[in-house]
């Protein structure tokens, strides 16, 4: 008997997820349990299992797509010992006699199994099988598509919403109710405050613009690839920064010879997993500039006309991974010494790079440290990272000659490079906090003068 698979509710407030990988090709056996697929959603990676025993015959889904709870991702010709309903199962055997019989009888079988009229039966099987078809075509406007199930559609024509401004928060920009509902809010609040209501006509939809493409093909061969998940998500983050936030950067410089002479000292004794880099000393003195400048650890909510100051200290770090850029946090930084720091950091940043992180790991930092300096480069402007209002860059530290009242000596020097917002600090501000930490890395005991 073939029945079909479908996802399953996984979580409360999951609805929907991305297929990372399929386990089983078609014709293949699997057991009951047996892992069938792997889904990505919001929370974490979960493995789909099969319910039943028996033969794969259909797979209705593929690597990368975006499927909504309930959707119909298999057909199974389930062994008869593994059937959910004996009754079922025993009424398609009398039903079948003969392996080229016509379908119809099969039909009247099942159905009989049930518990309810045939004719009240068939209709709800029918639409329940339907619907995630239609989930799974999403409504196109030229080469652009909106990935939602005809329910939110449905919502959107109903509040008069274009679906294709509207950014979906789910798994592979998938766009939900609540989406819809917040694009209302966001946009009723703008008419409300006077502001004009943004027309936007985007890729990443309700964010960012951009021009048609053209034919690259007229003029060589070329190839696509579909963003990764992360990419996505750093695109819509970035390009969301970039229009709203006013930044300027300022650079500055600090000599760390002094302090990289200890953290070489200190490594020859330090195990592998409390060996000490530099992220993890700018850590500590980010956090500890964060406690002496508040407003870098701030957010701006100019919906409320207000400043949220933060009292506590979580500091993100930019990890480098195959898949992207993501970006773990460290907590209460302020509160741990610097040998813990490193031990948590070098923890987080291996678990970053196996893809084991969790999205609660990548929450609530209040002020982000990008280092490039391992890749190379003498300065970068980073971007800040909404709804914080700074970010460190850190480049490559370099011998150079240096003055020091009598002759010029050898140092090495690293570049820093401060990104903030300009609503909420000012350039005097954004150079003080620089030339702080510049100064905390050259004489350490900066750190612990003031309790």
């Amino acid at each position: 008997m073939t029945h079909e698979i479908k996802i399953p509710e996984v979580s409360d407030g999951v609805l929907e997820g991305t297929v990372v990988d399929i386990a089983v090709t078609v014709g293949d056996r699997v057991e009951e349990d047996q892992t069938l697929l792997e889904l990505e959603t919001d929370k974490a990676v979960i493995a789909i299992p099969s319910p039943f025993a028996g033969k794969i015959t259909a797979i209705k889904v593929a690597q990368g797509d975006s499927v909504p709870i309930g959707t119909v991702i298999m057909l199974i010709e389930a062994s008869e010992d593994s059937s959910a309903e004996p009754a079922a199962a025993a009424s398609t055997t009398e039903a079948k006699p003969e392996p080229d019989k016509a379908p119809e009888p099969a039909r009247t079988a099942v159905t009989e199994a049930e518990p309810e009229p045939p004719a009240k039966v068939a209709p709800q099987a029918r639409a329940a099988k339907a619907l995630p078809e239609v989930d799974l075509t999403p409504v196109r406007r030229g080469d652009r598509v909106a990935p939602a199930a005809p329910s939110v559609r449905r919502l959107a024509r109903d509040l008069g919403v274009d679906i294709y401004q509207v950014q979906g928060t789910g798994p592979g920009g998938r766009i939900s109710q609540t989406d819809v509902r917040n694009f209302v809010r966001d946009t009723m609040q703008r008419i409300t405050g006077g502001g004009p209501v943004p027309v936007v006509h985007g890729e990443f939809p309700g964010l960012h613009a951009q021009r048609p493409l053209p034919d690259f093909s007229r003029w060589g061969e070329v190839s696509r690839e579909p963003l990764s998940r992360v990419r996505e998500l750093t695109a819509d983050a970035m390009g969301y920064a970039w229009s709203t936030i006013p930044m300027v950067t300022q650079y500055d410089h600090a000599r760390v010879t002094e302090i990289e002479k200890f953290r070489k000292e200190y490594n020859q004794q330090a195990i592998s997993e409390s060996r000490l880099t530099m992220t993890a000393i700018l850590v500590k003195i980010c956090s500890a500039a964060l406690r002496e400048f508040p407003r870098f650890n701030s957010s701006l909510d100019l919906a409320s006309k207000e400043l949220i100051l933060k009292q506590y200290v979580h500091i993100g770090v930019a990890v480098d991974t195959p898949g992207g850029l993501l970006v773990p946090v460290l907590r209460d930084a302020d509160d741990k010494g610097v040998e813990r720091l490193a031990v948590e950091l070098n923890a987080i940043a291996e678990k970053t790079r196996e893809r084991k992180i969790s999205p609660a790991d990548m929450e609530g930092g209040t002020f982000t440290i990008s280092n490039l300096g391992g890749v190379g480069g003498t300065a970068f402007t980073p971007i800040v990272y909404a709804p914080q209002v700074a970010i460190l860059g850190v480049s490559t530290a370099e011998m150079q000659p240096v003055w020091n009242g009598r002759k010029f000596a050898p140092e090495l020097v690293l570049p820093l490079s401060l990104t903030y917002d300009h609503r909420v600090i000012d350039g005097a501000d954004g150079a003080r906090f620089l030339r702080w930490i510049c100064k905390a890395l050259e004489n350490p005991l900066q750190l612990v003068m003031k309790g």
